[in-house]
């Protein structure tokens, strides 16, 4: 089922997008990054703390992620 989202910035500028994986609402400084691979570290790195990270480059998703890197990902999620 495809949920609809909503990102609004600090000066009220709307963008309506469909939502992927968890969901809820989050607060924090929008930053983008443009690497070809290592989405998992980049989601993983504590200097991304506080952060809406978006990921930039087409192929971000395609092939899944390391089963290991889960319950890491659920923690860093809570930061």
């Amino acid at each position: 089922m495809i949920k609809s989202a909503l990102l609004v910035l600090e000066d009220g500028t709307q963008f309506h997008g469909r939502a992927i994986g968890a969901t809820g609402s989050a607060v924090g400084e929008v930053v983008f990054n443009t690497s070809m691979t290592g989405y998992q570290e980049i989601l993983t790195d504590p200097s991304y703390s506080r952060q809406i990270v978006t990921l930039t480059y087409p192929h971000i998703g395609n092939v899944g992620t390391n089963e290991a890197m889960k319950n890491l990902l659920r923690f860093m999620r809570k930061v």
